[in-house]
């Protein structure tokens, strides 16, 4: 079995510091919690009433939207692909 080199670092996020493991490289790793953070900053200045917690359901649920979208158009590229090959 492979032994896979663990990144360990530490990320602010929305105020935070919250300790992050993968195996991407930590410019990588940070490169994603700053996006967290963006998100849930630009989430809290149109809706300042709302908790850290539900900017945080907030952000992953449009995090969690743009995937799908990304997915869908995925799937209609490969198909145009597909259809260009023969």
């Amino acid at each position: 079995m492979e032994d896979v080199q663990k990144t360990r670092i530490a990320v602010e996020i929305y105020g935070k510091t919250y300790k992050m493991i993968g195996t991407e490289s930590s410019k990588h790793m940070r490169m994603v919690a700053s996006l967290v953070d963006d998100r849930m900053r630009e989430i809290s200045l149109h809706n300042a009433n709302l908790d850290s917690t539900k900017i945080a359901v907030l952000t992953a649920v449009n995090s969690v939207h743009d995937y799908v979208k990304l997915k869908e158009q995925i799937v209609l590229l490969e198909e145009q692909l597909k259809k260009l090959k023969g």
